[in-house]
Protein backbone atom coordinates (compact mmCIF):
# COMPACT_ATOMS: atom_id res chain seq x y z
CA UNK A 1 0.00 0.00 0.00
CA UNK A 2 1.14 3.57 -1.16
CA UNK A 3 1.87 6.20 1.82
CA UNK A 4 -1.08 8.16 -0.06
CA UNK A 5 -3.73 5.60 0.21
CA UNK A 6 -2.22 4.56 3.78
CA UNK A 7 -3.14 8.33 4.34
CA UNK A 8 -6.56 8.06 2.87
CA UNK A 9 -7.54 4.90 5.04
CA UNK A 10 -6.36 6.82 7.91
CA UNK A 11 -8.34 9.87 7.34
CA UNK A 12 -11.35 7.24 6.27
CA UNK A 13 -11.60 5.62 10.40
CA UNK A 14 -12.52 8.66 12.04
CA UNK A 15 -15.54 9.44 9.49
CA UNK A 16 -16.56 5.47 10.02
CA UNK A 17 -15.79 5.62 13.88
CA UNK A 18 -18.23 8.65 13.75
CA UNK A 19 -20.82 6.58 11.64
CA UNK A 20 -20.81 4.07 14.24
CA UNK A 21 -21.17 6.57 16.64
CA UNK A 22 -24.17 7.86 15.69
CA UNK A 23 -25.44 4.15 15.08
CA UNK A 24 -25.05 3.34 18.35
CA UNK A 25 -26.26 6.92 19.81
CA UNK A 26 -30.01 6.13 18.04
CA UNK A 27 -29.74 2.88 20.27
CA UNK A 28 -28.34 4.16 23.54
CA UNK A 29 -31.74 4.58 25.57
CA UNK A 30 -29.32 7.29 28.11
CA UNK A 31 -28.33 9.10 25.62
CA UNK A 32 -32.40 9.84 24.29
CA UNK A 33 -33.49 10.50 26.85
CA UNK A 34 -31.22 13.52 28.19
CA UNK A 35 -31.10 14.89 24.90
CA UNK A 36 -34.82 14.81 24.20
CA UNK A 37 -35.11 16.48 28.05
CA UNK A 38 -32.39 19.13 27.21
CA UNK A 39 -33.72 19.79 23.81
CA UNK A 40 -37.16 20.19 25.25
CA UNK A 41 -35.62 22.73 27.84
CA UNK A 42 -34.22 24.61 24.91
CA UNK A 43 -37.34 24.70 23.18
CA UNK A 44 -38.87 25.93 26.17
CA UNK A 45 -36.79 28.88 26.71
CA UNK A 46 -35.99 29.72 23.09
CA UNK A 47 -39.78 28.86 21.48
CA UNK A 48 -41.98 29.57 24.31
CA UNK A 49 -41.80 33.69 24.20
CA UNK A 50 -42.45 33.45 20.63
CA UNK A 51 -45.29 30.59 20.62
CA UNK A 52 -47.17 32.15 23.99
CA UNK A 53 -46.70 35.43 23.47
CA UNK A 54 -44.97 36.87 26.05
CA UNK A 55 -43.09 39.72 24.99
CA UNK A 56 -40.95 40.84 28.43
CA UNK A 57 -40.49 39.26 31.01
CA UNK A 58 -40.49 42.77 33.73
CA UNK A 59 -43.85 43.88 32.97
CA UNK A 60 -46.00 43.67 36.30
CA UNK A 61 -48.90 41.84 35.59
CA UNK A 62 -50.43 41.84 39.73
CA UNK A 63 -49.14 42.06 43.05
CA UNK A 64 -46.52 40.93 45.60
CA UNK A 65 -46.41 36.99 45.06
CA UNK A 66 -49.31 36.27 44.10
CA UNK A 67 -50.53 32.86 43.85
CA UNK A 68 -50.52 30.77 40.63
CA UNK A 69 -53.84 31.62 38.70
CA UNK A 70 -55.58 31.64 35.13
CA UNK A 71 -53.44 34.85 34.48
CA UNK A 72 -49.94 34.27 36.02
CA UNK A 73 -49.79 30.52 35.88
CA UNK A 74 -46.46 30.45 38.21
CA UNK A 75 -48.04 33.37 40.35
CA UNK A 76 -45.97 36.82 40.64
CA UNK A 77 -42.65 37.87 41.87
CA UNK A 78 -41.90 40.20 44.74
CA UNK A 79 -41.97 42.91 41.98
CA UNK A 80 -45.90 41.70 40.86
CA UNK A 81 -43.96 39.79 37.68
CA UNK A 82 -44.69 36.86 35.84
CA UNK A 83 -42.73 34.19 37.31
CA UNK A 84 -43.70 32.10 34.42
CA UNK A 85 -42.26 34.15 31.21
CA UNK A 86 -39.58 35.15 33.69
CA UNK A 87 -39.29 31.22 33.36
CA UNK A 88 -38.83 31.05 29.83
CA UNK A 89 -36.39 34.10 29.54
CA UNK A 90 -34.38 33.23 32.53
CA UNK A 91 -33.61 29.81 30.53
CA UNK A 92 -33.25 31.37 27.85
CA UNK A 93 -30.65 33.68 29.33
CA UNK A 94 -28.58 31.11 31.41
CA UNK A 95 -27.99 29.17 28.46
CA UNK A 96 -26.67 31.54 25.80
CA UNK A 97 -24.07 32.22 28.91
CA UNK A 98 -23.54 28.91 29.26
CA UNK A 99 -22.91 28.22 25.54
CA UNK A 100 -20.45 31.07 25.19
CA UNK A 101 -19.04 30.05 28.17
CA UNK A 102 -18.85 26.40 27.19
CA UNK A 103 -17.57 27.30 23.63
CA UNK A 104 -14.59 29.67 24.94
CA UNK A 105 -13.00 26.92 27.90
CA UNK A 106 -13.33 24.06 24.97
CA UNK A 107 -11.63 26.18 22.23
CA UNK A 108 -8.87 27.86 24.39
CA UNK A 109 -8.10 23.66 26.16
CA UNK A 110 -8.25 22.52 22.69
CA UNK A 111 -5.65 24.69 21.15
CA UNK A 112 -3.66 24.53 24.49
CA UNK A 113 -3.93 21.51 24.93
CA UNK A 114 -3.40 20.18 21.24
CA UNK A 115 0.08 22.61 20.78
CA UNK A 116 1.51 21.15 23.88
CA UNK A 117 0.92 17.72 23.61
CA UNK A 118 1.61 17.36 19.56
CA UNK A 119 4.97 19.71 20.25
CA UNK A 120 6.01 18.83 23.25
CA UNK A 121 9.30 19.76 24.91
CA UNK A 122 10.19 23.38 26.51
CA UNK A 123 6.69 24.20 24.72
CA UNK A 124 4.64 21.49 26.75
CA UNK A 125 6.48 22.38 29.73
CA UNK A 126 4.94 26.15 29.49
CA UNK A 127 2.26 25.78 28.57
CA UNK A 128 1.43 22.94 31.28
CA UNK A 129 3.12 25.00 33.60
CA UNK A 130 0.75 28.28 33.15
CA UNK A 131 -2.16 25.23 33.17
CA UNK A 132 -1.54 23.99 36.26
CA UNK A 133 -0.80 27.81 37.86
CA UNK A 134 -4.23 28.78 36.80
CA UNK A 135 -5.67 25.65 37.89
CA UNK A 136 -5.11 25.74 41.54
CA UNK A 137 -6.50 29.04 41.84
CA UNK A 138 -10.53 29.03 42.54
CA UNK A 139 -12.01 30.38 39.35
CA UNK A 140 -15.11 31.30 41.47
CA UNK A 141 -12.87 33.96 42.82
CA UNK A 142 -11.25 34.98 40.11
CA UNK A 143 -14.90 35.16 38.52
CA UNK A 144 -16.12 37.60 41.88
CA UNK A 145 -13.31 39.96 41.52
CA UNK A 146 -13.93 40.14 37.97
CA UNK A 147 -17.14 41.02 37.86
CA UNK A 148 -17.00 43.56 40.70
CA UNK A 149 -14.27 45.54 38.64
CA UNK A 150 -16.27 45.91 35.54
CA UNK A 151 -19.06 48.37 34.89
CA UNK A 152 -21.42 46.05 32.67
CA UNK A 153 -22.19 42.68 32.33
CA UNK A 154 -23.53 41.79 29.58
CA UNK A 155 -24.66 38.20 27.72
CA UNK A 156 -21.62 37.90 26.07
CA UNK A 157 -19.15 39.39 28.28
CA UNK A 158 -19.99 36.61 31.09
CA UNK A 159 -20.06 33.98 28.87
CA UNK A 160 -16.66 35.21 27.41
CA UNK A 161 -15.05 35.60 30.74
CA UNK A 162 -16.14 32.46 32.47
CA UNK A 163 -15.08 30.37 29.63
CA UNK A 164 -11.65 32.20 30.04
CA UNK A 165 -11.28 30.93 33.58
CA UNK A 166 -12.48 27.54 33.16
CA UNK A 167 -10.30 25.84 29.98
CA UNK A 168 -7.23 24.41 31.99
CA UNK A 169 -9.03 20.72 33.04
CA UNK A 170 -9.91 20.47 29.46
CA UNK A 171 -6.69 21.73 28.45
CA UNK A 172 -4.55 18.71 30.64
CA UNK A 173 -6.74 16.03 29.48
CA UNK A 174 -6.62 17.14 25.47
CA UNK A 175 -2.98 17.58 26.18
CA UNK A 176 -2.68 13.48 27.08
CA UNK A 177 -4.57 12.77 24.28
CA UNK A 178 -2.30 14.97 21.44
CA UNK A 179 0.65 13.53 22.86
CA UNK A 180 -0.30 9.77 22.21
CA UNK A 181 -2.12 10.38 19.03
CA UNK A 182 1.18 12.49 17.82
CA UNK A 183 2.95 8.78 17.75
CA UNK A 184 0.27 6.68 15.45
CA UNK A 185 1.37 5.49 12.13
CA UNK A 186 -1.23 7.71 10.36
CA UNK A 187 0.13 10.92 11.81
CA UNK A 188 3.87 9.68 10.51
CA UNK A 189 2.84 8.90 7.23
CA UNK A 190 1.71 11.84 6.61
CA UNK A 191 4.54 13.63 7.85
CA UNK A 192 6.44 11.73 5.80
CA UNK A 193 4.43 12.83 3.03
CA UNK A 194 5.09 16.67 3.44
CA UNK A 195 2.19 17.96 6.05
CA UNK A 196 3.05 20.66 7.92
CA UNK A 197 2.89 21.06 12.32
CA UNK A 198 -0.25 22.94 11.54
CA UNK A 199 -1.91 20.49 8.72
CA UNK A 200 -0.82 17.70 11.11
CA UNK A 201 -2.65 19.11 13.79
CA UNK A 202 -5.89 19.97 12.14
CA UNK A 203 -5.96 16.33 9.39
CA UNK A 204 -4.97 14.00 11.75
CA UNK A 205 -4.97 15.17 15.47
CA UNK A 206 -7.94 16.91 16.30
CA UNK A 207 -10.51 15.04 14.22
CA UNK A 208 -9.77 11.76 16.64
CA UNK A 209 -9.96 13.69 19.36
CA UNK A 210 -13.39 14.48 18.82
CA UNK A 211 -15.55 12.59 20.94
CA UNK A 212 -12.95 14.00 23.63
CA UNK A 213 -13.96 17.62 22.40
CA UNK A 214 -17.48 16.75 22.31
CA UNK A 215 -17.95 15.67 25.91
CA UNK A 216 -15.74 18.28 27.07
CA UNK A 217 -18.00 20.74 25.53
CA UNK A 218 -21.54 19.00 27.46
CA UNK A 219 -19.36 19.57 30.45
CA UNK A 220 -17.97 22.70 30.06
CA UNK A 221 -21.42 24.10 28.79
CA UNK A 222 -23.25 22.24 31.98
CA UNK A 223 -20.07 24.15 34.86
CA UNK A 224 -21.07 27.37 32.67
CA UNK A 225 -24.62 27.58 33.41
CA UNK A 226 -23.90 26.68 37.41
CA UNK A 227 -21.27 29.31 37.64
CA UNK A 228 -23.88 31.99 35.83
CA UNK A 229 -25.97 30.99 38.56
CA UNK A 230 -23.76 31.29 41.22
CA UNK A 231 -22.81 34.71 40.44
CA UNK A 232 -26.40 36.02 39.79
CA UNK A 233 -27.13 34.72 43.45
CA UNK A 234 -24.40 36.92 44.51
CA UNK A 235 -25.92 40.24 43.11
CA UNK A 236 -23.47 39.72 40.13
CA UNK A 237 -25.50 38.63 37.43
CA UNK A 238 -25.92 39.98 33.56
CA UNK A 239 -27.42 43.21 33.38
CA UNK A 240 -30.58 44.30 32.39
CA UNK A 241 -31.40 40.69 32.04
CA UNK A 242 -33.37 37.58 33.74
CA UNK A 243 -31.77 34.57 34.20
CA UNK A 244 -32.36 31.59 36.74
CA UNK A 245 -29.56 32.49 38.69
CA UNK A 246 -31.13 36.50 39.01
CA UNK A 247 -34.77 34.64 39.94
CA UNK A 248 -33.63 32.74 42.93
CA UNK A 249 -31.31 35.98 44.27
CA UNK A 250 -34.81 37.95 43.89
CA UNK A 251 -36.35 35.21 45.72
CA UNK A 252 -33.65 35.11 48.72
CA UNK A 253 -33.81 38.72 48.67
CA UNK A 254 -37.39 39.07 48.87
CA UNK A 255 -37.73 36.06 51.71
CA UNK A 256 -40.41 33.97 48.94
CA UNK A 257 -39.11 31.14 51.84
CA UNK A 258 -40.26 32.26 54.28
CA UNK A 259 -43.32 33.91 53.31
CA UNK A 260 -44.24 30.31 51.78
CA UNK A 261 -44.23 31.41 48.08
CA UNK A 262 -42.77 28.97 46.45
CA UNK A 263 -43.77 29.52 42.72
CA UNK A 264 -40.76 32.23 43.44
CA UNK A 265 -37.51 29.86 43.87
CA UNK A 266 -38.92 26.35 43.19
CA UNK A 267 -39.31 26.71 39.26
CA UNK A 268 -35.89 28.02 38.60
CA UNK A 269 -33.87 25.42 41.08
CA UNK A 270 -36.11 22.64 39.15
CA UNK A 271 -34.67 23.72 35.67
CA UNK A 272 -31.49 24.03 36.59
CA UNK A 273 -31.41 20.46 38.38
CA UNK A 274 -32.87 19.41 35.47
CA UNK A 275 -30.60 21.21 32.86
CA UNK A 276 -27.14 20.09 34.87
CA UNK A 277 -28.89 16.55 35.35
CA UNK A 278 -29.75 16.41 31.58
CA UNK A 279 -26.00 17.50 30.20
CA UNK A 280 -24.75 15.31 33.19
CA UNK A 281 -26.29 12.13 31.66
CA UNK A 282 -25.90 13.03 27.72
CA UNK A 283 -22.05 13.81 28.50
CA UNK A 284 -21.94 10.06 30.69
CA UNK A 285 -23.98 8.19 27.49
CA UNK A 286 -21.44 10.18 24.87
CA UNK A 287 -18.89 8.44 26.87
CA UNK A 288 -20.73 5.17 27.03
CA UNK A 289 -20.91 5.55 23.23
CA UNK A 290 -17.60 6.03 21.96
CA UNK A 291 -15.98 4.15 24.72
CA UNK A 292 -16.54 -0.10 24.20
CA UNK A 293 -15.81 -0.80 27.57
CA UNK A 294 -18.38 1.42 28.94
CA UNK A 295 -21.28 -0.24 27.02
CA UNK A 296 -24.02 -2.16 28.03
CA UNK A 297 -24.64 -5.22 26.99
Amino acid sequence: MTAIAQQSSAAARPQASLRRSFALAALNKRFLFSLIVFLLIVIFGFLGPIILGRDTPLVTVGGLYDKPSADAWLGTDNFGRDVFTQLMYGIRTSLIIGLIAGGVATSLGLLIGTVAGFLGGLVEELLMAITNVVITIPSIVILILLFIAINTRSIVVMGVIIGITSWPWTARAVRAQASSLKTREHVDIARLSGAGTLSLIISEIIPFMLSYVVMAFVLQLSSGILQEAALSMLGLGPSGNVSLGIMLQWALLWESVRTGAWWAFVPPTLFLTLIAFSLLLLQSSIDEIFNPRLRRN
